[in-house]
């Protein structure tokens, strides 16, 4: 009489590797969350570093602004007539000027606390600019006569005001004028500072400017460009700059030492007139609350905010939870790969593999990815790949060794593990080609295993099956 054959079909092992590597989603899937909780505790730890320099700087203006009087023709009833009555209001008229001419030096600090880093910065902006009457002022419907020029003031907009250094300088037509909190660009929304300025000479001619003022901020400097035609020369030691905002500078140069950069921006690209009416308002006081947290720079923020901005960001070289979360991506590929091989060796080269065996294996392959965040946040991302690499990679061949009951088995392990580690490591450095290597990798494995698995009966027991002569024993 003959046995009835009790051990698993391929195709049943087969299944079986299959619902292990599904169920070590979960696992893989709280390494996705655990990535994403340190990013979230290294933002607010930046942000505490942050506290005291300001946020990513916005810097806009100078703006004139002039009140103006504005006169109005209404009818109205009165005892039964109709009776004509002139209403005067107050409005402001806002007047870019012709040309400004900014250098800023920035002055990059990484300050770092424990393990977490967040580059400030110090600035310094000196800058001139000429206001003048364009040509066709009375086309705007604001007569001269109508201005009460000697009440005009000079404006100047910051987009987190507790950044402003001491004594900011400005002075105009050669004397220097009273400076006073508050006021901003209108057209920006950014508070700021101004002066009042007795703008009668605009009637004969232009008005010159020169100004200088010292401010900080953290990861990023931005220009709110508002002039006719504005050069905006920047120079920084930072060797990682981004430029990124609606407009690139024209000139650049980045080497080891740093960056300087000349943007040349005219109004007809801003798409803004010189000139622009709004109701009359007196400057707001800026009021700094300390209880209000300095914003902390993020990069995936300036996809599309910035759009009539000169933007520069002092970039950090590796944003290592980006990269730990990109890797994590790719931790279905590794499960699958050392099951596959597990795989054959139990078909193919006859080695029981039970299912416990497989679900260490892949927890240990889901515990690099654990590592590799860990050892990142202290050592750096590329030293933590090696160290996190590494471990596991002695820890399951050693381990295949014992399962496999052969070191040659588990050298081939070893190298599987291996050529994997490196190939994930040029697709993390090579992120434009990522998919045309994973893509090929898939194909080779496939083909791989449709080649060795081409004469094995799925659906066929395993005695029945014992007499296919293993190619991996």
């Amino acid at each position: 009489m003959n046995a009835v054959p009790t051990g698993r079909s391929p195709g049943a092992k087969f299944l079986l590797a299959i619902l292990i590597g599904v169920f070590l989603t979960i696992p893989l899937f709280s390494v996705w969350l655990l990535v994403y909780d340190r990013k979230q505790q290294s933002a607010e730890a930046k942000t505490g570093i942050a506290q005291g320099w300001g946020g990513p700087q916005t810097i806009a203006g100078p703006l004139l602004v002039i009140p103006y009087r504005e006169r109005t023709s209404e009818s109205v009833a009165e005892n039964g007539k109709a009776v004509t009555r002139v209403r005067e209001t107050w409005k402001e008229l806002t007047l870019s000027p012709e040309a400004v001419e900014l250098d800023t030096s920035v002055k990059p600090k990484p300050v770092k606390r424990s393990i977490y880093e967040v580059v400030v910065y110090d600035a310094a902006a000196r800058g001139k600019a000429r206001f003048a009457f364009p040509a066709d002022l009375p086309r705007f419907g604001v007569a001269v006569e109508d201005m009460a020029l000697a009440r005009a003031e000079l404006r100047f907009g910051v987009s987190d005001s507790r950044g402003l250094g001491a004594n900011p300088r400005i002075r105009a037509q050669g004397r220097p004028l009273r400076l006073q909190p508050g006021g901003g660009t209108a057209s920006t929304g950014y508070q700021g500072f101004f002066a009042g300025l007795d703008a009668s000479a605009l009637t004969t001619g232009a008005i010159p400017v020169d100004y200088e003022f010292e401010f900080r901020g953290n990861g990023r400097l931005s220009l709110a460009p508002q002039a006719g035609d504005t050069i905006w020369r920047v120079r920084s030691a930072w060797p990682h700059p981004s430029f990124q905002g609606g407009f690139l500078p024209a000139d650049r140069t980045v080497d080891s030492k740093g960056f300087s950069a000349t943007y040349r921006l005219g109004n007809l690209a801003l798409g803004q007139s010189l000139i622009s009416k709004g109701p009359a308002g007196a400057p707001e006081q800026a009021a700094a609350d300390p209880g209000i947290p300095v914003a902390v720079y993020d990069p995936g923020q300036d996809s599309l905010a910035g759009a009539h901005e000169a933007r520069i960001s002092l970039m950090q070289p590796v944003d290592l939870y980006s990269q730990v979360d990109r890797a994590a991506k790719y931790g279905f590929l590794f499960i699958g790969f050392t099951f596959l091989a597990f795989l054959l060796f139990d078909i193919i080269g006859g080695v029981k593999v039970s299912a416990v065996e497989y679900l260490l294996v892949g927890v240990a392959l889901i515990l690099f990815f654990v590592l590799l965040l860990a050892f990142a946040e202290v050592i750096g991302f590329t030293l933590a790949y090696g160290v996190a690499s590494a471990a596991i990679v002695g820890l399951i061949t050693s381990y295949s060794a014992a399962v496999l009951k052969s070191w040659r088995r588990a050298v081939f392990i070893l190298a599987l593990l291996a050529s994997l580690y490196v190939v994930l490591y040029i697709l993390l450095s090579l992120e434009a080609f990522s998919l045309v290597i994973g893509s090929l990798m898939l194909f080779l494995a496939l083909a791989a295993v449709m080649y060795l698995t081409r004469n094995i009966e799925w659906g066929s027991r395993e005695e029945e099956a014992a007499g296919y002569e293993p190619a991996l024993a």
